[in-house]
């Protein structure tokens, strides 16, 4: 299966939507695509987090649906994100899961239609 290619258009968008993030709260790959309109490309939104060079992204507040951080190919930069988030007031059980049912944020649409995706079963609350 082939990658999907986006473009710069499509980044900017995910980091619009990554930025209205609120401290305290994450969001999970696939509910920002949603968000961003690019429902079902969770992957893309990893692929964009990772080559991020725009400052003021909040990046490290975004997550897997299990409410865990993943990993990245920088050395370290799994425990950076953890502690920005445990900054923000957010915290992780024994198995280094956060709650996403506390800390996810749910943002209101703003007139925006809803995606017609539905949640994966993981990522239903």
């Amino acid at each position: 299966m082939g990658t999907v290619e986006l473009s710069g258009n499509h980044y900017d968008r995910i980091y619009a939507v990554v930025r209205r993030i609120p401290r305290g709260r994450v969001a999970t790959y696939g509910q920002i695509a949603d968000l961003a309109g690019l429902d079902g490309r969770a992957r893309q939104v990893g692929y964009a987090m990772r080559t991020l060079t725009t400052e003021g992204v909040p990046w490290h507040r975004v997550v897997n649906s299990r409410g865990q951080i993943s990993e990245r190919p920088e050395p370290g930069s799994d425990l950076i994100q953890r502690q920005l988030l445990e900054r923000e007031g957010v915290k992780f059980d024994t198995a280094d899961r956060l709650k996403l049912e506390h800390y996810r944020w749910r943002p209101k649409m703003d007139g925006r239609p809803r995606s017609s995706r539905r949640p994966r079963a993981q990522e239903s609350l």
